[in-house]
């Protein structure tokens, strides 16, 4: 199977990394703000519900709208010389605490990772709004439609509320990561409402619940703790309606049909594992004396990294996936060897529509 970003791979050990370095090819792929998208417009004359369940949580997400501006508290202070998160949750603050730097440094360190974390989430939230956008073009029942339409909305909020806490608390929004960049234009480009429905709402939908509920449980401050809390029950919806529509869609397909589908999940979650947070730590390593490549390295060479590393992925993505049967016995061998799935660091083996709706 020939990996995403293949030019930009290269080997620590047994492990296969994606690697930006070239500060010239990173700021044109940041450019390049036009993304050619293939869409097919379906009209629909069917106007009552064909799917109750769909029609469920569209009615859910109506009750649980919310207002960025008004229903949180904007005068909560939020501090550099604060932990705003927990620690033990910040990368940098951990690598800066090991090497001997003192406190104040280990603060500045975790702010900074967490600015550029909410940022790449951020920019996720945009691609969100705009995949939303075509798949009320593209989808072919009205109950879809929608669903999606109301999502448009839940992503609108997200940006303003995410974007107004980086402006007003941390005072930065950092550009969006490269590979992830590339990850977001291979959803925008498409071409059928399955793939943007298994890309956008099953994998990245998924992906944003369970990191979106570890800064929750790691949250130190008041205002980001009910920022995230509002925006996870969002995003839950959202990953809901990606597992409820691929249910079907899975159901209908033939046996090679379902191999492609598999096939193109494990290809976009491999890549963004590939990374290994090495975009963030080539933009912010340098300003605390801390080496990407050496990190990496050492981070591979953990003997808990599997269980470290699959946490956010066995949350909610690969559950789902498993539960859809996109995950086969010839891709999880393929999880496993690259630390993704792992057992014991999952926290969801249930039906996710229990957990999610």
């Amino acid at each position: 199977m020939k990996r995403l970003m293949q030019e930009h791979r290269k080997r620590f050990g047994d492990f296969e990394v994606i690697e930006f370095v070239d500060e010239q090819e990173i700021a044109k792929l940041r450019a390049k703000t036009d993304v050619a998208a293939p869409l097919t417009l379906h009209w629909t004359w069917e106007y009552g519900s064909e799917v109750e369940e769909l029609r469920a949580l569209y009615e859910k997400g109506k009750v649980n709208q919310w207002n960025a501006e008004r229903d949180l508290d904007w005068s909560a202070p939020v501090s550099k010389d604060d932990w705003v998160m927990n620690p033990q949750a910040s990368m940098l603050a951990q690598l800066c605490k090991l090497s001997g730097k003192d406190e104040a440094t280990q603060k500045a360190a975790a702010f900074d990772e967490l600015t550029h974390l909410l940022s790449q989430l951020l920019h996720g939230e945009q691609a969100a709004l705009q995949i939303c956008g075509q798949l009320t073009n593209a989808c072919d029942k009205m109950d879809e439609k929608w669903y999606a339409a109301s999502q448009v909305t839940d992503e609108a909020r997200h940006i303003e509320a995410i974007s107004k806490f980086l402006s007003r608390k941390l005072g930065a929004i950092y550009p969006i990561n490269p590979s992830l960049k590339i990850l977001l234009d291979e959803l925008l480009r498409a071409e059928t409402a399955r793939k943007k429905t298994l890309g956008m709402q099953t994998l990245f939908e998924g992906m944003a619940v369970g990191i979106f509920d570890l800064l929750r449980t790691e949250s130190r401050n008041p205002l980001l703790t009910e920022m995230i809390r509002r925006v996870e029950q969002d995003e839950s919806r959202h990953a809901a309606f990606g597992v409820l529509t691929m249910r079907r869609v899975v159901r209908e397909a033939d046996a090679a049909e379902k191999a492609e589908m598999e096939d193109w999940a494990f290809g976009i979650l491999e890549a963004l594992n590939a990374n290994q947070q090495l975009d963030m730590l080539h933009l912010l390593g340098p300003k605390y004396g801390l080496d990407p490549e050496n990190i990496t390295k050492l981070t591979l060479g953990m003997p808990n990294w599997a269980e470290l590393n699959s946490m956010v992925y066995m949350h909610t993505v690969l559950p789902n996936l498993r539960n859809l049967g996109l995950v086969t016995e010839r891709t999880d061998e393929q999880y496993r060897k690259l630390g993704m799935l792992y057992d014991r660091g999952s926290r969801m083996q249930h039906d996710p529509d229990l957990a999610l709706v």
